[in-house]
């Protein structure tokens, strides 16, 4: 009986790992950077937030520096691009409207006005001539705007 109770404990155990892996290990309000090359920090994903809003990434293995500084193996810096998806054409520059947000000074946060609604905000990692890596160095959040000030 002290078999089955231990081994019934292991499993119980063993599928609460799991779950929670799958769920993203549940803090909800940072993403882990650990392993990915670049992770949108803040906001978390599928969360309520106001405009505007603060939006945060971090790199892995890239270092971030002013596109002034040219092109230099591992380093260059972030756009932000709204509810688009990333350029099918990677061998050309990041376009620059109102949907391709450029962090040409090396910053890692941004201050972004959003509408109400829901938007997808995906990063791309660039070089400094805006270039993005190939392939693609990106990360995405979808969150909702409930409040504008």
């Amino acid at each position: 009986m002290k078999i089955i109770s231990r081994v019934m404990a292991l499993l119980v155990m063993a599928l609460f790992a799991g779950c929670a892996a799958q769920a993203g290990g549940g803090s909800g309000t940072m993403t882990s950077s650990a392993g990915k090359a670049l992770s949108i920090t803040t906001p978390a994903t599928l969360a309520n937030v106001s405009s505007p809003l603060q939006v945060c990434m971090a790199t892995n293995g890239y270092t971030v520096e002013a596109a002034k500084n040219g092109v230099n193996p591992d380093k260059g810096h972030h756009h932000l691009i709204i509810d688009e998806g990333i350029p099918a054409d990677l061998s050309k520059p990041v376009a620059k409207d109102g949907t391709h947000i450029h962090m040409g000074d090396g910053s890692k946060c941004k201050t972004i006005e959003l509408a109400k609604g829901q938007h997808t905000i995906t990063a791309l990692f660039a070089q400094g001539n805006h270039i993005p890596y190939n392939p693609p160095v990106t990360d995405a959040v979808t969150v909702t705007v409930v409040h504008v000030n």
